[in-house]
Protein backbone atom coordinates (compact mmCIF):
# COMPACT_ATOMS: atom_id res chain seq x y z
CA UNK A 1 0.00 0.00 0.00
CA UNK A 2 1.18 3.36 -0.26
CA UNK A 3 -0.10 5.28 2.78
CA UNK A 4 2.85 5.09 4.56
CA UNK A 5 4.71 7.00 2.01
CA UNK A 6 1.75 9.68 2.10
CA UNK A 7 1.58 10.25 6.01
CA UNK A 8 3.20 8.50 8.90
CA UNK A 9 -0.81 8.16 10.05
CA UNK A 10 -3.61 6.70 9.17
CA UNK A 11 -6.73 8.55 7.54
CA UNK A 12 -9.32 5.74 8.53
CA UNK A 13 -8.35 6.94 12.23
CA UNK A 14 -10.24 9.96 11.86
CA UNK A 15 -13.23 8.30 10.85
CA UNK A 16 -15.79 6.83 12.69
CA UNK A 17 -17.29 4.97 9.38
CA UNK A 18 -15.52 4.67 5.78
CA UNK A 19 -16.97 5.02 2.04
CA UNK A 20 -20.47 3.99 1.75
CA UNK A 21 -20.80 2.14 5.59
CA UNK A 22 -20.86 5.57 7.25
CA UNK A 23 -23.97 6.06 5.04
CA UNK A 24 -27.64 6.88 7.61
CA UNK A 25 -29.07 3.07 8.12
CA UNK A 26 -31.96 2.78 5.71
CA UNK A 27 -34.81 2.68 8.08
CA UNK A 28 -33.66 5.72 10.04
CA UNK A 29 -33.50 7.10 6.81
CA UNK A 30 -36.83 6.37 5.89
CA UNK A 31 -38.00 7.65 8.92
CA UNK A 32 -36.30 10.83 8.69
CA UNK A 33 -37.48 11.61 5.10
CA UNK A 34 -41.34 10.58 5.83
CA UNK A 35 -41.39 14.10 7.91
CA UNK A 36 -40.17 15.52 5.31
CA UNK A 37 -43.39 17.78 3.24
CA UNK A 38 -44.50 17.34 0.11
CA UNK A 39 -44.96 20.19 -1.99
CA UNK A 40 -46.45 20.72 -5.46
CA UNK A 41 -43.67 19.61 -7.92
CA UNK A 42 -42.48 21.25 -11.29
CA UNK A 43 -44.12 19.07 -13.82
CA UNK A 44 -40.32 18.77 -15.60
CA UNK A 45 -38.71 17.19 -12.60
CA UNK A 46 -39.04 13.75 -13.71
CA UNK A 47 -37.04 11.98 -11.04
CA UNK A 48 -37.32 13.12 -7.39
CA UNK A 49 -37.13 11.71 -3.99
CA UNK A 50 -40.55 9.61 -4.47
CA UNK A 51 -38.50 6.05 -5.51
CA UNK A 52 -35.18 6.81 -3.78
CA UNK A 53 -33.50 6.88 -7.30
CA UNK A 54 -29.64 7.78 -7.38
CA UNK A 55 -29.92 11.38 -8.86
CA UNK A 56 -32.43 13.94 -9.98
CA UNK A 57 -33.47 14.26 -13.12
CA UNK A 58 -34.88 17.84 -14.69
CA UNK A 59 -35.86 18.13 -18.16
CA UNK A 60 -34.22 20.92 -20.14
CA UNK A 61 -36.40 20.50 -23.65
CA UNK A 62 -37.29 17.98 -25.68
CA UNK A 63 -34.09 16.77 -26.12
CA UNK A 64 -32.04 16.86 -23.24
CA UNK A 65 -33.02 16.37 -19.00
CA UNK A 66 -30.45 17.40 -16.32
CA UNK A 67 -28.99 14.57 -14.10
CA UNK A 68 -27.44 16.18 -10.76
CA UNK A 69 -26.08 13.93 -8.00
CA UNK A 70 -23.99 14.52 -4.64
CA UNK A 71 -22.23 11.77 -3.40
CA UNK A 72 -19.42 12.20 -0.64
CA UNK A 73 -18.26 10.39 2.42
CA UNK A 74 -15.12 9.71 4.91
CA UNK A 75 -12.11 7.30 4.32
CA UNK A 76 -12.52 4.24 3.14
CA UNK A 77 -8.58 3.62 2.71
CA UNK A 78 -5.74 5.42 4.46
CA UNK A 79 -3.85 6.15 0.84
CA UNK A 80 -4.97 10.11 0.29
CA UNK A 81 -4.66 9.72 -3.67
CA UNK A 82 -6.89 6.14 -3.59
CA UNK A 83 -9.15 7.89 -1.15
CA UNK A 84 -9.91 10.82 -3.79
CA UNK A 85 -10.59 8.49 -6.62
CA UNK A 86 -12.55 5.86 -4.86
CA UNK A 87 -14.76 9.04 -3.51
CA UNK A 88 -15.06 10.92 -7.15
CA UNK A 89 -15.65 7.10 -8.90
CA UNK A 90 -18.43 6.67 -6.45
CA UNK A 91 -20.16 10.41 -6.74
CA UNK A 92 -19.93 10.07 -10.79
CA UNK A 93 -21.65 6.52 -10.61
CA UNK A 94 -25.04 7.99 -9.66
CA UNK A 95 -24.82 9.68 -13.21
CA UNK A 96 -24.19 6.60 -15.19
CA UNK A 97 -26.75 4.89 -13.26
CA UNK A 98 -29.74 7.02 -14.52
CA UNK A 99 -28.18 6.45 -18.40
CA UNK A 100 -26.60 9.63 -18.49
CA UNK A 101 -23.19 11.30 -19.52
CA UNK A 102 -21.53 13.20 -17.33
CA UNK A 103 -20.31 16.59 -18.03
CA UNK A 104 -19.17 18.17 -14.95
CA UNK A 105 -18.53 18.12 -11.22
CA UNK A 106 -18.03 20.31 -8.49
CA UNK A 107 -15.79 19.24 -4.87
CA UNK A 108 -17.33 18.77 -1.98
CA UNK A 109 -14.37 19.27 0.66
CA UNK A 110 -14.59 19.04 4.35
CA UNK A 111 -10.95 18.68 6.62
CA UNK A 112 -9.79 18.77 9.70
CA UNK A 113 -7.20 21.41 8.89
CA UNK A 114 -5.73 20.85 12.62
CA UNK A 115 -5.05 17.34 11.94
CA UNK A 116 -4.13 16.65 8.55
CA UNK A 117 -1.12 18.16 6.38
CA UNK A 118 -2.01 20.20 3.30
CA UNK A 119 0.30 17.88 0.91
CA UNK A 120 -2.22 14.96 1.94
CA UNK A 121 -5.48 17.25 1.58
CA UNK A 122 -3.64 18.52 -2.01
CA UNK A 123 -3.16 14.57 -2.82
CA UNK A 124 -7.03 13.43 -1.67
CA UNK A 125 -8.24 16.48 -4.44
CA UNK A 126 -5.18 15.17 -6.83
CA UNK A 127 -6.99 11.64 -6.77
CA UNK A 128 -10.27 13.10 -7.51
CA UNK A 129 -9.05 15.45 -10.27
CA UNK A 130 -7.60 12.16 -11.85
CA UNK A 131 -11.11 10.19 -12.15
CA UNK A 132 -12.93 13.07 -13.52
CA UNK A 133 -10.14 13.33 -16.07
CA UNK A 134 -10.64 9.87 -16.63
CA UNK A 135 -14.51 10.50 -17.32
CA UNK A 136 -13.41 13.38 -19.57
CA UNK A 137 -15.27 16.19 -17.78
CA UNK A 138 -13.93 18.94 -15.11
CA UNK A 139 -14.33 19.91 -11.72
CA UNK A 140 -15.48 23.00 -12.27
CA UNK A 141 -15.72 24.64 -8.50
CA UNK A 142 -17.25 23.38 -5.74
CA UNK A 143 -17.11 24.15 -1.35
CA UNK A 144 -14.86 23.24 1.37
CA UNK A 145 -15.02 23.72 5.25
CA UNK A 146 -12.81 22.77 8.24
CA UNK A 147 -14.84 19.97 10.16
CA UNK A 148 -13.61 17.10 12.58
CA UNK A 149 -13.85 14.16 9.66
CA UNK A 150 -12.01 14.07 6.83
CA UNK A 151 -15.05 14.50 4.03
CA UNK A 152 -14.55 14.08 0.07
CA UNK A 153 -16.69 13.84 -2.59
CA UNK A 154 -18.42 15.48 -5.96
CA UNK A 155 -21.65 17.12 -7.20
CA UNK A 156 -22.21 15.66 -10.27
CA UNK A 157 -24.02 17.10 -13.19
CA UNK A 158 -25.04 14.93 -16.14
CA UNK A 159 -27.43 14.97 -19.25
CA UNK A 160 -29.55 12.36 -20.51
CA UNK A 161 -32.67 12.63 -23.59
CA UNK A 162 -35.29 12.77 -20.93
CA UNK A 163 -37.21 9.47 -23.00
CA UNK A 164 -33.84 7.64 -21.91
CA UNK A 165 -33.71 8.15 -17.77
CA UNK A 166 -33.17 5.10 -16.24
CA UNK A 167 -35.20 4.32 -13.26
CA UNK A 168 -34.98 2.38 -10.24
CA UNK A 169 -38.84 1.65 -10.46
CA UNK A 170 -39.28 0.40 -13.71
CA UNK A 171 -38.57 -3.56 -13.59
CA UNK A 172 -41.44 -5.97 -15.26
CA UNK A 173 -41.84 -9.32 -13.81
CA UNK A 174 -39.80 -11.86 -16.00
CA UNK A 175 -36.69 -9.45 -16.35
CA UNK A 176 -33.31 -10.65 -15.97
CA UNK A 177 -31.07 -8.89 -13.36
CA UNK A 178 -27.52 -8.66 -13.88
CA UNK A 179 -24.71 -7.28 -11.74
CA UNK A 180 -22.13 -5.51 -13.02
CA UNK A 181 -19.14 -5.41 -9.98
CA UNK A 182 -18.52 -8.21 -7.69
CA UNK A 183 -19.46 -7.79 -3.79
CA UNK A 184 -17.66 -7.27 -0.69
CA UNK A 185 -15.52 -3.91 -0.88
CA UNK A 186 -17.09 -3.81 3.38
CA UNK A 187 -15.63 -6.70 4.15
CA UNK A 188 -12.34 -5.93 2.79
CA UNK A 189 -12.48 -2.70 4.31
CA UNK A 190 -13.19 -4.14 7.83
CA UNK A 191 -9.75 -6.28 7.24
CA UNK A 192 -8.13 -3.27 5.85
CA UNK A 193 -9.38 -1.13 9.54
CA UNK A 194 -7.86 -4.25 11.54
CA UNK A 195 -4.92 -4.19 9.63
CA UNK A 196 -5.01 -7.50 8.09
CA UNK A 197 -5.59 -6.69 4.97
CA UNK A 198 -3.49 -8.47 2.30
CA UNK A 199 -1.45 -6.70 -0.16
CA UNK A 200 -3.60 -8.57 -2.50
CA UNK A 201 -6.54 -7.54 -1.18
CA UNK A 202 -6.07 -4.06 -1.26
CA UNK A 203 -5.30 -3.96 -5.40
CA UNK A 204 -8.79 -5.78 -5.54
CA UNK A 205 -10.34 -3.02 -3.28
CA UNK A 206 -8.51 -0.51 -5.07
CA UNK A 207 -9.48 -2.26 -8.40
CA UNK A 208 -13.50 -2.39 -7.96
CA UNK A 209 -13.95 0.95 -6.49
CA UNK A 210 -12.01 3.06 -8.89
CA UNK A 211 -13.53 1.61 -11.64
CA UNK A 212 -16.27 4.14 -13.27
CA UNK A 213 -19.90 2.75 -14.36
CA UNK A 214 -19.16 3.94 -17.93
CA UNK A 215 -21.64 1.15 -19.01
CA UNK A 216 -24.56 2.88 -18.17
CA UNK A 217 -24.33 5.19 -20.83
CA UNK A 218 -24.63 2.71 -23.56
CA UNK A 219 -27.31 0.98 -21.19
CA UNK A 220 -29.54 4.37 -20.94
CA UNK A 221 -29.93 3.71 -24.73
CA UNK A 222 -31.68 0.08 -25.24
CA UNK A 223 -35.16 -0.36 -24.70
CA UNK A 224 -34.94 -3.71 -23.19
CA UNK A 225 -33.39 -2.00 -20.16
CA UNK A 226 -36.18 -1.58 -18.01
CA UNK A 227 -34.52 0.29 -14.91
CA UNK A 228 -30.88 0.65 -13.41
CA UNK A 229 -29.19 1.51 -9.91
CA UNK A 230 -26.16 1.30 -8.50
CA UNK A 231 -25.06 -1.04 -5.19
CA UNK A 232 -23.53 0.83 -2.55
CA UNK A 233 -24.32 1.53 1.54
CA UNK A 234 -27.34 -0.69 1.68
CA UNK A 235 -25.59 -3.64 0.10
CA UNK A 236 -27.07 -5.72 -2.83
CA UNK A 237 -30.47 -6.65 -1.43
CA UNK A 238 -31.35 -2.98 -0.37
CA UNK A 239 -30.56 -1.51 -3.42
CA UNK A 240 -32.49 -4.65 -4.71
CA UNK A 241 -35.49 -3.66 -2.48
CA UNK A 242 -35.53 -0.51 -3.86
CA UNK A 243 -35.96 -1.90 -6.77
CA UNK A 244 -38.79 -4.11 -6.24
CA UNK A 245 -40.83 -1.75 -4.02
CA UNK A 246 -40.84 1.08 -6.47
CA UNK A 247 -41.71 -1.89 -9.38
CA UNK A 248 -43.89 -3.27 -7.35
CA UNK A 249 -42.31 -6.47 -7.82
CA UNK A 250 -40.49 -9.16 -6.01
CA UNK A 251 -36.69 -10.49 -6.88
CA UNK A 252 -35.42 -14.33 -6.79
CA UNK A 253 -31.80 -14.38 -6.28
CA UNK A 254 -28.84 -17.35 -6.57
CA UNK A 255 -26.59 -17.08 -3.89
CA UNK A 256 -24.18 -19.34 -6.32
CA UNK A 257 -24.47 -16.90 -9.19
CA UNK A 258 -22.95 -13.72 -7.02
CA UNK A 259 -19.55 -12.75 -8.18
CA UNK A 260 -17.88 -11.94 -4.98
CA UNK A 261 -14.01 -10.81 -4.60
CA UNK A 262 -12.09 -13.74 -3.63
CA UNK A 263 -10.42 -12.32 -0.38
CA UNK A 264 -13.52 -11.15 0.74
CA UNK A 265 -14.71 -14.43 0.75
CA UNK A 266 -12.12 -15.43 2.66
CA UNK A 267 -12.69 -12.37 5.22
CA UNK A 268 -16.50 -12.99 5.30
CA UNK A 269 -16.48 -16.32 6.40
CA UNK A 270 -14.00 -15.59 9.30
CA UNK A 271 -16.78 -13.20 10.36
CA UNK A 272 -15.02 -9.82 9.32
CA UNK A 273 -17.71 -7.70 8.65
CA UNK A 274 -18.76 -3.93 9.11
CA UNK A 275 -21.01 -2.73 11.46
CA UNK A 276 -23.44 -1.29 8.71
CA UNK A 277 -23.79 -4.58 7.52
CA UNK A 278 -25.90 -5.30 10.64
CA UNK A 279 -27.64 -2.05 10.90
CA UNK A 280 -28.67 -2.85 7.00
CA UNK A 281 -30.08 -6.27 8.65
CA UNK A 282 -32.30 -4.54 10.65
CA UNK A 283 -33.20 -1.86 8.28
CA UNK A 284 -34.69 -4.51 5.71
CA UNK A 285 -33.92 -7.78 6.84
CA UNK A 286 -37.95 -8.25 6.97
CA UNK A 287 -38.16 -7.94 3.07
CA UNK A 288 -35.38 -10.89 2.43
CA UNK A 289 -36.25 -14.46 2.80
CA UNK A 290 -33.17 -16.78 3.21
CA UNK A 291 -33.20 -20.42 4.02
CA UNK A 292 -32.99 -21.66 7.25
CA UNK A 293 -29.14 -23.43 6.76
CA UNK A 294 -27.71 -19.89 5.38
CA UNK A 295 -24.56 -19.19 7.19
CA UNK A 296 -24.18 -15.93 8.76
CA UNK A 297 -21.57 -14.80 6.61
CA UNK A 298 -24.00 -15.21 3.55
CA UNK A 299 -26.33 -12.99 5.24
CA UNK A 300 -23.91 -10.51 5.58
CA UNK A 301 -22.49 -10.47 2.22
CA UNK A 302 -26.02 -9.52 0.94
CA UNK A 303 -26.22 -6.64 3.48
CA UNK A 304 -22.69 -5.44 3.01
CA UNK A 305 -22.04 -1.56 2.00
CA UNK A 306 -20.39 -1.47 -1.17
CA UNK A 307 -18.13 1.54 -1.37
CA UNK A 308 -18.40 2.57 -5.55
CA UNK A 309 -20.37 -0.56 -6.33
CA UNK A 310 -21.75 -1.91 -9.59
CA UNK A 311 -24.30 -1.56 -11.98
CA UNK A 312 -27.65 -3.79 -11.12
CA UNK A 313 -29.35 -3.76 -14.34
CA UNK A 314 -32.95 -5.13 -14.53
CA UNK A 315 -33.59 -5.79 -18.46
CA UNK A 316 -35.74 -8.01 -20.63
CA UNK A 317 -34.43 -11.47 -21.46
CA UNK A 318 -33.68 -11.01 -25.13
CA UNK A 319 -31.46 -8.03 -24.17
CA UNK A 320 -29.25 -9.74 -21.70
CA UNK A 321 -26.66 -10.74 -24.36
CA UNK A 322 -26.46 -7.50 -25.18
CA UNK A 323 -26.18 -5.79 -21.83
CA UNK A 324 -23.35 -8.57 -20.76
CA UNK A 325 -21.55 -7.26 -23.74
CA UNK A 326 -21.39 -3.63 -23.06
CA UNK A 327 -20.03 -4.47 -19.18
CA UNK A 328 -17.49 -6.88 -21.16
CA UNK A 329 -16.37 -3.85 -23.64
CA UNK A 330 -15.70 -1.72 -20.86
CA UNK A 331 -13.35 -4.02 -18.90
CA UNK A 332 -15.95 -5.65 -16.31
CA UNK A 333 -14.96 -9.00 -16.00
CA UNK A 334 -17.26 -9.79 -13.42
CA UNK A 335 -20.52 -8.72 -14.64
CA UNK A 336 -23.13 -11.54 -14.90
CA UNK A 337 -26.91 -12.41 -14.36
CA UNK A 338 -27.28 -12.95 -10.90
CA UNK A 339 -31.49 -13.63 -11.03
CA UNK A 340 -34.53 -12.25 -12.00
CA UNK A 341 -37.81 -10.14 -11.45
CA UNK A 342 -41.04 -12.05 -10.32
CA UNK A 343 -44.25 -11.28 -9.46
CA UNK A 344 -44.81 -10.54 -5.08
CA UNK A 345 -43.02 -9.07 -2.60
CA UNK A 346 -39.04 -8.56 -1.53
CA UNK A 347 -36.10 -10.77 -2.17
CA UNK A 348 -35.78 -14.36 -1.93
CA UNK A 349 -32.29 -15.92 -1.93
CA UNK A 350 -31.81 -19.66 -2.27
Amino acid sequence: MRAAANAAFRLTQFSHGGGCGCKIAPGVLREMLAATPIRILPQDLLVGTESSDDAAVYRLNDTQALVATTDFFTPVVDDPYDFGRIAATNALSDIYAMGARPFMALAVVGMPLDKLPLEVIRTILAGGESVCAAAGIPIAGGHSIDVLEPIYGLVGLGLVHPDRVKRNDRAQAGDVLILGKPLGVGMLSAALKKGVLSAEGYAQMIAVTTQLNTPGIALGELPGVHAMTDVTGFGLAGHLLEICRGSGLGANLRFDDLPIIDEALYWGRQGTVTGASARNWSGYGGEIRLASSTPEWQRALLTDPQTSGGLLVACAADSEAQVLAEFSMHGFAFARRIGHMVAGQGVTIR
